[in-house]
C-alpha cells in the first residue's frame, strides 16, 4: 500500500485542476485512484512486466529516492506484486478510469464473518447484550423481532417494509433500517453499493446471538 500511494504522489498529473489522490476502502477491496492517467508510454499492462521509468514530476520521484521510499529504475509496482503473492494475496489491478489512474487490491477488509456460537463463545452467554440494550429506542421492540427473524435469509426493503405494515420507504429506511444497522443487528449484503437494486438487508451474527439468548427466534 506504501509503495502504491508513494506512486500516486509522484505520478499525479498536478496541471489537473481539483485534482487529487484517494483512497477507498471497501468491504471487498482496496482502492487507490490518482488524477491523470497513466504517464506517456505506460500501460496497465506494462505495470506488470519489466517496464521503463517514466517520471511524470522528477523532482518531486528525487525527493522520495532520496527518503529511500522508492528506486529509479522502474520496479515498484513489480515489487508490490511480489510481494501480494508471497503473502498470499492477489496481484492487484491496474487501470484507467474516467481519466484516472486506479489500483485495485482485492482484499477481504472485513475479515472472516462471525457465527452466532462465534459471538457467544468470544464474549460468553452472559456478556451478550439484550435487545433492550441495543436497539434504538425509536424502533418499537416488537417491529425488531419481526425485521430481525425476517431477515435471517437476507431481505429485501420491500419485504421489510410489509413486515413492519410500513408504506413510506424513505421514512422507514431512516427511521427503522437505518437505526438497526447502527447498533449492530442488520447488516447490508451491498454495503457499498447502498442504493443497488438487488441490496438485501440480514441479520448480523450479533443480532443473532441476541435473538438466541432471549428466545426471540
Amino acid at each position: 500500500m506504501r509503495e502504491i500511494l508513494v506512486n500516486a504522489l509522484i505520478h499525479r498529473d498536478y496541471s489537473i485542476a481539483g485534482g487529487a489522490i484517494s483512497l477507498a476502502i471497501f468491504d471487498d477491496r482496496v482502492e487507490v485512484w490518482s488524477a491523470g492517467t497513466f504517464p506517456t508510454g505506460i500501460t496497465p499492462e506494462k505495470l506488470s512486466k519489466s517496464h521503463q521509468s517514466v517520471q511524470r514530476n522528477p523532482i518531486i520521484a528525487d525527493v522520495f529516492y532520496k527518503t529511500g521510499l522508492i528506486e529509479k529504475w522502474g520496479r515498484g509496482t513489480n515489487r508490490v506484486i511480489e510481494m501480494c503473492l508471497e503473502a498470499g494475496i492477489a496481484p492487484p489491478k491496474f487501470e484507467e478510469i474516467t481519466g484516472a489512474a486506479v489500483v485495485t487490491f482485492k482484499v477481504n477488509v472485513r475479515g472472516p464473518q462471525q457465527t452466532a456460537d462465534q459471538v457467544v463463545g468470544r464474549l460468553g452467554t452472559d456478556a451478550v447484550p439484550s435487545l433492550s440494550q441495543v436497539c434504538p429506542k425509536s424502533v418499537p421492540s416488537d417491529m425488531t423481532v419481526k425485521l430481525l427473524n425476517l431477515a435471517k435469509g437476507a431481505a429485501d426493503i420491500q419485504t421489510l417494509m410489509d413486515r413492519a405494515g410500513q408504506k413510506n420507504r424513505t421514512r422507514f429506511r431512516n427511521a427503522v433500517l437505518k437505526p438497526l444497522i447502527e447498533c449492530g443487528l442488520l447488516e447490508a449484503t451491498i454495503p457499498d453499493k447502498a442504493q443497488s437494486s438487488k441490496q438485501k438487508y440480514r441479520l448480523t451474527a450479533m443480532g443473532r446471538a441476541i435473538l438466541e439468548k432471549e428466545g426471540l427466534q
